[in-house]
């Protein structure tokens, strides 16, 4: 393959200077999305990447009909009842999007199409239909749609007794909006068209010109954005406003939708909370009085602010409170213990209090939206690393639980007793505990010969679950072992987790993730030579990180979609996304953040070394992370002489973030790199 020629950016010397530092950035230039040049560029590594992975074609082929045969391609959600009709999303054999429809008072009655996404995505490389909403009296339906993957949706409304879909549009919305209760009104969030920060919150009346919609808030601070939703009640609207560390609510009778919103806490910084109402009190789900871990507290919804607020259920240090769900005699709270996902059941009247018992030794649970709120039934979904994702009704009162609905894995090979699952503890550079969760086939032995795959993310507090795919078993059967690390900037081990991850401490993410690898290797999971890394978005952060690191650690690494040019980015306000981020990061504009994320930033930290082999993935319609990144990173990368591993770039020129619309066509983006990790293995 050597003689394929690789694919060679022009230099155009650009310099960056701040705090007296100066960067020399020779790639800038790609930022260009309407350079011709630029997209000749592109294509030229998609043309390399065809021709270096030409002979895995066969085997892309095969993962992809391997994992589409295990898909039920006509399959069903379970129902969910809501204002009297049944709703449920299905799909239908052969085709790549679900239809919408419900069942007026029983699960027998005629079946009412709302949307055939089918129908709707006809010509388009990417459609996402998104934030279905129905009025209250059932008539109307308001729904997003975006064409493009770039989250920009338009909003529009469809009758339901007519099939017609109203001519108002509504463009460069989040995809969903709120009903108040008067079956006419809708309040819906803008984005600023740049930025594509959510900072406006609309009110619209069904029938009328779309340029007469009323603005009833602007979140005017950067930082921030913004959203509104209806509590489960259904007494008021709400607009949240919402940083990584701070966050503020207003709160609108549904019935009066033309009226004033009232502030139910002025925003403070570091004063997180959320709120949910329930007969004539607001319950708070924050971190108030040093709650690191969160608190639950309530308020009469006659006077909101902070000093009247009262403890319901203290903060306890070892649980994190991750959400809370209100029913009518119930309260539900979604918890987390050592890592693992709890559910507390409550009795308002404080006669019960018991969680669900799960048994394996790691796994996912997690509550449905549950939108009814006089029910005794609570439902929630259940998973593990070995256990397809099951859909479960449990009776709070008689604790009676009816699986619903388990996922089923076709094909006739797939047996849950064939795959081991466990969970190890690595020792990181400063002596925490960082958990491992690990799955491979009984039959697969562990050795300084076996293939593993670690995965990780690491950022926004976000947690990366233990849960199933049916996509992994084609590693899996194929004698990898597959691994999570659970590093820190997730709160797998609470909020101080997150806390120690971020900002000036956002090279403990890295540190982690390395020590989980260095641990496998001693343990005799595997060795360098079989050892393989993979992340997405800001985990592709953490894997351009790890490059520049400790390279020699692994054999190959996949970085999807990464967040590749830290400095360059936090330092463009005019980037998607970049200034809500700088609690998470830092804001480099302050020259104690600029040294510090420079010093970690993948783009700014290349060397010529040798690298394990990469395969990046990108978007050009990327609205997270922008396509340059990965492209400018790839280019910079191919300098390096003494690398002599093969370097892989894939921009789909047609998508954004997440990848292709469809559900076929996403399986052929994993088979893609599927074959890449087999290629690896191959060539040893």
């Amino acid at each position: 393959m050597n003689h394929i020629q690789k694919p060679k950016a022009v230099k155009k010397p650009k310099e960056l200077k701040i705090h007296g530092d100066s960067r020399i950035d020779n790639y800038y230039w790609l930022n260009e999305r309407e350079n011709p040049e630029v997209i000749e560029y592109l294509n030229d590594e998609n043309r390399y990447f065809k021709e270096m992975t030409e002979h895995t074609n066969k085997l892309q082929d095969d993962l992809f009909e391997e994992m589409k045969s295990r898909i039920k391609e006509d399959d069903e959600s379970v129902p969910y009842k809501k204002n009297g009709y049944f709703y449920l999303t299905r799909y239908e054999k052969g085709s790549q999007y679900p239809i919408h429809s419900r069942k007026k008072g029983n699960l027998k009655a005629e079946e009412q199409i709302l949307f055939n996404v089918n129908k709707l995505a006809k010509g388009h490389d990417y459609f996402s239909l998104k934030g279905i909403s129905v009025s209250p009296n059932n008539k109307l339906a308001v729904f997003g749609v975006d064409k493009v993957s770039r989250r920009q949706y338009a909003l529009r409304i469809k009758n339901l007794e007519t099939n017609e879909i109203l001519e108002e549009e509504i463009l460069n919305t989040t995809g969903s909006a709120t009903w108040a209760n008067d079956n006419k009104t809708i309040f819906y969030t803008k984005q600023d068209e740049t930025t594509l920060r959510s900072d406006k919150i609309f009110r619209h009346t069904i029938g009328s010109d779309v340029s007469e919609d009323v603005e009833v808030f602007h979140e005017r601070d950067e930082t921030f954005g913004t959203f509104v939703y209806k509590t489960k009640s259904q007494k008021y609207i709400v607009i949240g406003s919402y940083s990584t560390l701070s966050t503020e609510y207003q709160f609108l009778n549904a019935d009066a939708p033309e009226e004033n919103f009232t502030v139910f806490q002025p925003r403070e910084r570091d004063l997180e909370y959320g709120i949910s109402h329930y007969n004539g009190d607001f319950y708070i789900l924050t971190n108030k009085d040093k709650a690191t871990n969160f608190k639950l507290m309530k308020v009469k919804d006659t006077d909101t602010l902070k000093e009247n607020w009262v403890d319901v259920i203290p903060h306890r240090r070892e649980v994190l409170i991750e959400d809370v769900s209100i029913f009518k005699n119930y309260l539900v709270l979604e918890e987390r213990t050592n890592g693992l996902s709890k559910i507390r059941i409550i009795k308002w009247d404080g006669s019960e209090d018991y969680y669900l018992p799960f048994s394996e030794e790691t796994y996912s649970a997690g509550v449905y939206s549950n939108p009814e709120f006089d029910t005794e039934l609570l439902r929630y979904g259940y998973n593990s690393m070995t256990t397809p994702s099951s859909v479960i009704d449990f009776k709070m009162g008689t604790k009676e639980k009816e699986i619903k609905k388990e996922q089923e894995v076709l094909g006739g090979i797939f047996q849950k007793e064939n795959y081991t699952s466990e969970r190890i503890w690595a020792e990181a550079s400063d002596g925490k505990k960082v958990a491992i969760s690990l799955v491979y086939h009984k039959n697969t032995e562990l050795s300084k010969e076996t293939p593993l795959l670690l995965y990780a993310y690491g950022s926004y507090g976000h947690t990366i679950s233990d849960g199933f795919s049916t996509t992994r078993l084609s590693l899996l059967d194929r004698g990898f072992v597959f691994a999570i690390a659970h590093i820190r900037g997730s709160e797998y081990l609470g909020r101080e987790w997150y806390e120690d991850g971020k900002l000036l401490h956002k090279k403990n993410t890295f540190t982690d993730f390395i020590s989980c690898a260095e641990h496998l290797k001693k343990e005799e999971y595997t060795s360098s030579k079989h050892l393989y890394a993979m992340g997405g978005s800001a985990g592709g952060l953490l894997m351009g990180a790890i490059i520049n690191m400790k390279p020699e650690i692994f054999n190959g690494v996949i970085a999807a979609v990464p967040f590749v040019d830290v400095v360059t980015t936090m330092l463009d306000e005019s980037i998607p996304l970049t200034t809500g981020e700088y609690d998470e990061w830092g804001n480099p504009n302050e020259e104690n953040y600029y040294k510090y994320i420079k010093s970690y930033s993948p783009y700014d930290n290349v060397e010529n070394k040798q690298i394990p082999h990469l395969l990046v993935t990108t978007g050009l319609h990327d609205s997270q992370v922008q396509y340059f990144e990965p492209a400018k990173w790839v280019a910079k990368l191919r300098e390096q002489t003494a690398n002599s591993n093969r370097i892989l770039l894939h921009t789909n020129m047609t998508v954004g973030h997440g990848g292709a619309s469809g559900r076929f066509d996403s399986l052929k983006e994993v088979a893609r790199e599927y074959a890449f990790l087999l290629d690896m293995e191959c060539h040893i």
